[in-house]
């Protein structure tokens, strides 16, 4: 059975989106050759680990208009525009990426991820989607959150978890870069 990852950047103090909703204590560049190239080998080791990408409708909104077109990216640019993508949303009929394949819309994103749990293939990869998250945990279908964590405290914005959840402790990795990755299997009951 597939495994389905939950990726988010979040503060020390377990903010996901400052106040106005953005990500502005995210660190860092466009993955250059000045990449850390410890930080850069954990991130493409994620990327090589998946092949679907499930976005909620307002990060596929944040993200449609950027990376298809992020050469800047580099290599970790194209893998994941090739990633099969998903968008659970309530509106679209259709959502494209750029001049890759378009992703399918689901409206039972839940449904949705257990078919493709089932299915042969590598890992899924939720990417940010705070809400879609939430709601995929209490399916009990997240199998791993992957916290990045930024080198930054912010005391107000919306934090990643609303209640209790029950994390085994899987990795921790602190980079030169000030990032930390953690990585927590879900003890789904």
């Amino acid at each position: 059975m597939r495994k389905l990852i939950v990726q988010q950047w979040v503060t020390v103090d377990g903010i996901v989106a400052d106040e106005d909703g953005g990500l502005g204590f995210v660190p860092g560049e466009p993955f250059s050759e000045k990449t850390e190239p410890a930080f850069k080998a954990s991130v493409m080791g994620l990327v090589d680990s998946v092949d679907t990408m499930i976005l909620g409708a307002n990060t596929y909104a944040m993200a449609k208009d950027y990376w298809p077109y992020a050469e800047e990216q580099g290599e970790y640019g194209e893998k994941v525009n090739a990633l099969a993508k998903v968008v659970a949303s309530s509106k679209l009929d259709d959502a494209p990426w750029g001049d890759f394949p378009a992703a399918t819309v689901t409206r039972d994103p839940a449904a949705t991820i257990r078919e493709l749990k089932e299915q042969d293939g590598k890992a899924l990869w939720l990417w940010g989607s705070l809400t879609l998250m939430r709601s995929l945990l209490d399916a009990g279908l997240v199998d791993e959150v992957r916290m990045m964590v930024a080198p930054v405290s912010l005391g107000k914005g919306t934090r990643l978890f609303e209640d209790r959840r029950d994390l085994k402790p899987v990795e921790a990795t602190a980079f030169e870069n000030g990032v930390a990755i953690l990585r927590y299997e879900v003890k789904n009951h």
